[in-house]
């Protein structure tokens, strides 16, 4: 990286960049000086920092005023000689460098193969180009959200023409459709941003708004609306053997039934698609107004209001503190307790000089978003093994675990304040982790204010304007919110797709028993690649788009093979793919989420995890690098 690349025709101002430096994340600025000066010393006593607490930053590094001090004048100076013409002494720490590097920055060994997902994010390596196609190929992309933006963006790398639809106005996908108050990402925000178009967020927890123009400019940008067709929802897609291509039947807008054909489709519909809308008896008959989160109203009045809200989940928790100050009286129902961490950075701002240090110096945000991916991710990866020789296993799993739920608790006991009476009806009785973690957006703050009442009861009738919960007691309320989700187990439930010989995927999964091979393939459905499929989301902590962008790096390896093959068709081999399955089933039953008696939206049914991934993420990442041919079947015409 060189300063020539960064700042040609730019006027340094070296005010800004002073205050930047100044407000920088001391870790991250360490690393950026053994990579200035190649000076190792900058990684041992006395600047080595100490280890941060819970998901803080640890912007400090936990070092005195005078050491910090002595770590930003060293920066600022090696910064400006970069920016005018100096080179990295060290441009290109080998990957085995980049995991001890991160292991001092983060205070506590990182894994030395984490190494090489720590080079790819950086940057360090890229990818191989894509495999010329002898015969021009095409596809669909179904469902313009993140995954479809990712499908867009490598299938035109790959120069294959395709046609995106997507049943809202616009692309954003849940970011689209979320906009109710107080929505944003419980991920950093530069772990939440496609590799290939890095953007200077405004803050570090993005809301809802700078999400979406943020999706919306990245289509822009890449040419994504010239090959979308909005207000078309895709009804069916049919596999046609003889022509082996796929035929896709869509209703636009207007009503309008047509059938497209193309070579490959790629589903990207998500996960967070199908809201779940609880059947309560009598919810009909309610006389308010009646929203869930995810189909808000823009309208809704609730200043004055008596509002009641079912669910405590990561949009009850998101949508409450948000709207407490402004009406009469708030209930919620909330069921069930969850695990709520501390939110150091809940809407903070990243100061305009980082901001200029990012954007100038972009060494800098490289290695900032590699200690939030390790802090938000992998971290606590190996901490959600169950020990079956600890004793008291329905409180925690294991010792780290045990350590984990009396931080939590000591943090719920402090913010309660004077109202400890409201422990018992909030602390939970199962293992942290168990269910996903959920960030404190002022949870605790909103639920002390004397007309806000928390009942630990599901909602169990509606008659008009009462809501009666399961003891019996009556609510009075003029709107009811639905935090209640969505059908996470329905994967690919919008929608048909038949296969090979007729197969139906529905049957194959029998209903809400979805797999695939690594998240992307299902054999009997050839050249049909299925993003943020089964068991790629994260439950340990992770950005969706990295998972998201491997499973494309990983269709686009497995196109390429086919090209290179001159097949008309590819497909995962049954016995592959069942002994993946196999695999990752024996995996999870080790971890917290499959604990007895465990009750999570991770979970199917029959109690199988269908949303989740039990690998760390580097390992998702080696996993998706390559397509073997040998776990693949070729067809040719």
């Amino acid at each position: 990286m060189q300063a020539s690349d960064q700042l040609q025709g730019v006027s340094l101002d070296r005010g800004l960049l002073r205050q930047g430096v100044d407000q920088a994340n001391i870790p991250a600025l360490l690393l950026c000086l053994v990579q200035l000066t190649g000076d190792q010393a900058w990684l041992e006593e006395p600047f080595a920092p100490r280890r941060g607490r819970g998901l803080d930053d640890n912007d400090t590094g936990g070092l005195s005023d005078e050491v910090q001090r002595t770590i930003r004048d060293a920066a600022y100076d090696a910064i400006l000689a970069w920016a005018e013409g100096a080179p990295l002494h060290l441009p290109r720490p080998s990957n085995a460098q980049l995991a001890a590097m991160l292991s001092v920055a983060m205070s506590e060994p990182v894994p030395e193969d984490y190494g090489d997902v720590v080079a790819f994010s950086m940057q360090f390596e890229q990818p191989a180009a894509p495999t010329p196609s002898k015969r021009p190929l095409t596809a669909i992309v179904i469902g313009g959200g993140i995954s479809g933006i990712c499908a867009g963006i490598e299938l035109q790398r790959a120069g294959i023409d395709y046609t995106l639809f997507e049943k809202n106005e616009d692309f954003g996908g849940t970011w689209w459709e979320n906009h109710y108050p107080g929505c944003g990402v419980d991920t950093p925000n530069l772990t939440y941003t496609f590799s290939c178009r890095p953007t200077d967020w405004s803050h570090h927890f993005p809301l809802q708004g700078e999400i979406e123009r943020y999706l919306l400019e990245t289509a822009h940008a890449f040419g994504l609306y010239e090959k979308a067709h909005f207000g078309t929802k895709v009804d069916r897609a049919e596999w046609i053997a003889e022509d082996a291509k796929w035929a896709v039947t869509v209703t636009d807008r207007n009503g309008n039934r047509e059938t497209h054909r193309a070579d490959i489709v790629m589903s990207a519909v998500g996960l967070l698609n199908i809201p779940k809308i609880p059947q309560i008896p009598g919810l009909d008959t309610f006389t308010g107004e009646v929203l869930h989160t995810s189909a808000w109203s823009d309208e809704v009045d609730l200043v004055g209001k008596r509002v009641a809200v079912i669910g405590n989940g990561a949009s009850g928790m998101q949508v409450v503190p948000a709207i407490a100050d402004d009406v009469a009286e708030m209930t919620i129902f909330a069921r069930s307790k969850q695990w709520i961490a501390p939110f150091p950075q809940f809407r903070k701002v990243v100061p305009d000089g980082v901001r200029y240090l990012m954007r100038t110096f972009p060494l800098y945000r490289h290695w900032v978003e590699q200690r939030l991916s390790w802090t938000f991710n992998d971290r606590v990866h190996g901490t959600l093994f169950r020990d079956p020789d600890w004793a008291d296993s329905k409180r925690s799993i294991n010792k780290i675990n045990d350590g984990h739920r009396q931080f939590f608790t000591t943090y719920y006991e402090e913010q309660l304040g004077d109202r400890q009476d409201l422990l018992p009806l909030l602390l939970p009785d199962y293992p942290p982790f168990l269910k996903r973690m959920l960030l404190d957006n002022g949870w605790f703050r909103a639920l002390r204010k004397p007309h806000v009442r928390l009942i630990p009861e599901h909602l169990a009738e509606v008659r008009g304007g009462t809501l009666v919960a399961a003891s019996g007691e009556e609510v009075q309320a003029d709107v009811l919110i639905l935090a209640t989700g969505f059908q996470t187990t329905n994967v690919l439930g919008s929608y048909d797709v038949i296969g090979r010989d007729g197969r139906v995927l529905r049957d194959v999964w029998d209903g809400d028993n979805a797999a695939a091979y690594l998240g992307t393939l299902v054999p009997g459905f050839p050249n049909f690649f299925i993003l943020l499929g089964p068991n790629v989301g994260a439950g340990h902590g992770g950005s969706m788009i990295r998972n998201i962008e491997n499973q494309a790096h990983y269709a686009l390896r497995i196109i390429d093979a086919m090209i290179a093959r001159d097949a008309s068709a590819v497909e995962v081999r049954e016995d592959v793919y069942r002994a993946y399955v196999a695999k990752l089933d024996a995996a999870h039953e080790k971890l917290v989420w499959t604990h007895p008696g465990a009750e999570n939206w991770y979970r199917n049914a029959r109690g199988r995890i269908i949303a989740i991934t039990p690998w760390r993420n580097d390992a998702f990442w080696r996993m998706t690098r390559e397509a073997n041919p040998d776990d693949l079947t070729f067809e040719h015409a």
